[in-house]
């Protein structure tokens, strides 16, 4: 990308970028005439538009505005020579916009021009985008991806902390860190309190085992606090632990049930939660019916 004085443009313009199609506006240097344009997000229409610019201006510097300092579009235009990028700060494009649109209404046509004012008006104090080697741009996308990557993971953990506390809240005892293998494993394996207190002490201590844990007394503690942890009360219904999908019911009105048998199956985090009769009785009423989308604490099944 070549570095030229402001006055040796032989043209400015702006793009306002979107998914699949980008609004456009266009004036040549000298002109007040405004052209308006849309542009396919492909890289033959890209080049394809460039190469009318090139060959338009003949090859003289071009200005182009943008709303972004990076990305696709971004990538696929600083490969041709002769365009010069200006990127924009969003908010200071939304602060421009309020100034002479008091009621904020938006469209990507006006966004257009009134991007291609900014850079017409005050592009002294914009700085043109500096190329960046291949292996520095190459590094902000992965520090990009990770830096989102650890947002949905701090997100998951809360929602995880935060459904526990509703139906399971032994766990945050038992497992500090929510975002560890061994915790969703657990998980995984026993949903819920009765689950794992069912299960035998050696298929604990195995499971424990797998995951590194080399302590015995450890071991010990663990299974001792989860043979005497004591359940959250119950009432008459059967109660939906976290918010989840509902892909199966076994059971109708009237049905007789033991503790134990499964009435519902639920579809949370890609994982199927049986849901358990906490007594035996009878069937007074479903509450919920398959496919349906339930919350924390909504009853499923009521139980006479």
């Amino acid at each position: 990308m070549i570095q030229v004085s402001h006055e040796a443009f032989a043209a400015f313009v702006e793009i306002d970028w979107a998914d699949a199609k980008h609004d456009g506006c266009l004036q040549a240097a000298g002109t007040a005439k405004r052209e308006c344009f849309q542009l396919e997000h492909t890289p033959e229409a890209i080049d394809a538009w460039v190469t009318t610019l090139r060959t338009r201006f003949n090859g003289h510097p071009v200005a182009v505005c943008l709303e972004l300092d990076k990305g696709p579009l971004v990538s696929a235009l600083r490969t041709y020579d002769f365009l010069v990028l200006f990127p924009i700060n969003p908010l200071t494009l939304a602060r421009y916009r309020e100034a002479f649109t008091p009621s904020r209404a938006k469209d990507d046509p006006t966004d257009a021009e009134l991007q291609l004012e900014l850079l017409l008006t005050h592009r002294d104090k914009l700085q043109p985008l500096n190329p960046q080697s291949p292996m520095r741009r190459t590094l902000a996308q992965l520090v990009e991806h990770r830096r989102r990557v650890v947002g949905d993971k701090v997100r998951t953990t809360h929602r995880l902390t935060r459904t526990l506390k509703h139906y399971f809240p032994h766990v945050q005892q038992w497992f500090q860190e929510k975002d560890t293998a061994i915790c969703c494993d657990f998980l995984s394996r026993w949903p819920t309190l009765k689950a794992v207190q069912l299960a035998r002490r050696a298929t604990l201590a195995t499971f424990f085992h797998a995951h590194h844990v080399r302590y015995a007394e450890v071991i010990a503690q663990r299974l001792q606090a989860i043979k005497a942890a004591p359940p959250l009360p119950t009432d008459a219904g059967v109660m939906a632990p976290m918010p989840a999908t509902v892909v199966a019911i076994n059971t109708t009105a009237g049905h007789s049930v033991n503790e134990g048998d499964t009435l519902i199956v639920l579809e949370a985090m890609k994982m199927e939660l049986p849901i358990k009769s906490p007594r035996s009785g009878i069937v007074k009423a479903v509450r919920c019916a398959k496919g349906e989308l339930v919350q924390p604490g909504v009853n499923l099944i009521e139980l006479e």
